[in-house]
């Protein structure tokens, strides 16, 4: 029966609910009209109401709700018929009992949905298959899950949300659709950053000992006589750069030889070329006996010859 109020505007009614595919309307999977009696027609059309015709189906059982239009007037009288999906949204069981009730929505304006699987997204252009899809509903309620066919496969999307109310009208309105992400959709793992504890510390690189290259020494090497006699002597050490500079600091005191003990060595001194290092000693200087007025003496053994030895000269 029917449960007017006042005014006489309001259209209530309980009926028992079974699917359109009872009546082989299988069409109406694809959107939200259901079959409704002669007699709600008849009911709707003495009431002030607005139109198109849009109505608050409730389940009392399962305190589920959601709005959907109508198509036809053709079912037999106490029943109506539903889309499978909207049984499903509604947990309704063949011949279970619902409340049908008039209600004006206002136009959409924002929805935002939600596909089930990542599948939908792969379709080349979702929006302009959910535009196509959508002109079979009437009106969109949050919170429900709608059917949308394409290629022979059925996707599942959520209502999100709708503007500027939970439960708008889509006939005849431009309104803008947002999609988020799918409920299958696995966000790319992102790489962990490393953490080193404060007592761990990073191993520490061991920088290679940078090569010296070795610089010029002059005068080096193995000796050689002047007169092309062979030497006996084996081969010096190199001079370094720092007794090289002693050695010019000191080439003023170089040029003179201590006395021997012995008067017949206060004669002229040779001249060597080399380092203060070979020199000989103090009583190894030759004195020659053509200036000393003595009678030359016995013959003294001659020194070994002493390279780079004596006086030095700066080749600046």
């Amino acid at each position: 029966m029917a449960n007017e109020s006042p005014q006489n505007s309001t259209f209530e009614q309980y009926y028992r609910c079974y699917p359109v595919s009872f009546i082989d309307k299988l069409h109406l999977e694809n959107g939200d009209k259901i079959i409704m009696p002669p007699s709600a027609l008849d009911r709707l059309a003495s009431l002030k109401i607005d139109y198109p015709m849009l109505f608050e189906l409730r389940n009392p059982s399962a305190e589920r709700m959601t709005h959907c239009g109508v198509l036809e007037f053709i079912a037999d009288e106490g029943l109506i018929y539903l889309p499978n999906w909207m049984m499903e949204n509604m947990l309704i069981q063949e011949g279970d009992v619902v409340q049908l009730k008039n209600v004006s929505l206002s136009k959409g304006t924002y929805v935002k949905l939600q596909p089930h699987t990542k599948d939908f997204l792969d379709i080349s252009n979702p929006k302009a298959i959910l535009e196509t899809s959508l002109r079979n509903y009437s009106c969109l309620t949050t919170g429900d899950v709608i059917m949308v066919p394409y290629n022979n496969k059925k996707y599942y999307i959520n209502i999100v949300e709708t503007k500027p109310s939970f439960a708008v009208s889509i006939i005849e309105t431009d309104c803008e659709v947002d999609f988020a992400p799918p409920l299958d959709y696995i966000k790319p793992a992102q790489p962990e950053k490393s953490h080193l504890s404060n007592n761990k510390r990073p191993p520490e690189v061991k920088e290679e000992p940078i090569q010296k290259v070795a610089k010029f020494n002059p005068f080096t090497g193995s000796a050689r006589r002047l007169d092309g006699k062979p030497s006996n002597q084996s081969d010096q050490p190199a001079i370094s750069p720092m007794l090289k500079q002693h050695q010019l600091k000191d080439a003023d005191a170089d040029t003179s030889f201590k006395p021997s003990e012995s008067a017949s060595d206060q004669h002229s001194r040779k001249l060597v070329f080399g380092s203060r290092m070979n020199q000989p000693s103090i009583g190894s200087a030759k004195v020659s006996p053509k200036e000393s007025g003595q009678d030359p003496p016995k013959k003294v053994e001659e020194p070994k010859f002493q390279a780079f030895t004596g006086k030095k000269y700066s080749l600046i």
